[in-house]
């Protein structure tokens, strides 16, 4: 049986989602070309430069679908499936491998206005958003935006507080607030 080996661009979008998320989005380019074995030539051909490569990376990266995927398992419940992620949250936090939010360490570590990455963590952001109004509004919430705000200011807090905290396990205590929120 014989094995493929992926391409240069996606050798380069593994390896720029590996180690900006271990090392932040600062990781030299020459640690990249090195991991992903691909020449210079690549970077720039297939994403313009390393902003088009972080910025790639970070799109290919956002996804709801773990979210939904906690969610659908919780059952119908708007209730039970919002607070389904807060008990995912405890669990992805106090993993070995866990290092924060990509999202939120790219979006305060790119300082230039103009860098394309930020374009993409704000749609994530708002992706989530979108997710948990939709739940607060099945669930008969008074201000299901509101509520989605406060449900985001504590994720972001869960995943800030477990990396300077990790032994705190936080998801527990915000699980506890998001049921003030979701009970509103």
């Amino acid at each position: 049986m014989t094995m493929t080996r992926p391409g240069p661009r996606e050798r380069l979008l593994e390896t720029a989602r590996d180690l900006t998320y271990k090392q932040g989005v600062h990781v030299g380019v020459d640690a990249i070309l090195k991991q992903a074995d691909v020449a210079r030539r690549s970077l720039y051909q297939h994403f313009g430069g390393k902003d088009g490569l972080i910025a790639e990376a970070l799109r290919t990266t956002a996804t709801q679908d773990h979210y939904h995927a906690v969610m659908d398992a919780a059952g119908d419940d708007p209730r039970e499936r919002v607070l389904a992620v807060f008990d995912e949250l405890d669990q992805i936090t106090t993993g070995p491998s866990f290092h924060g939010c990509r999202y939120t360490a790219a979006e305060l570590s790119l300082t230039d206005p103009e860098h394309p990455a930020h374009a993409v963590v704000r749609a994530y952001k708002d992706g989530l958003h979108e997710l948990f109004a939709a739940e607060l509004t099945r669930r008969g919430h008074p201000d299901p935006a509101f509520g989605a705000d406060q449900l985001l200011v504590l994720i972001d807090g869960v995943l800030a507080h477990a990396v300077t905290r990790p032994d705190a396990r936080p998801a527990r205590a915000a699980r506890a607030l998001a049921q003030l929120i979701v009970d509103a």
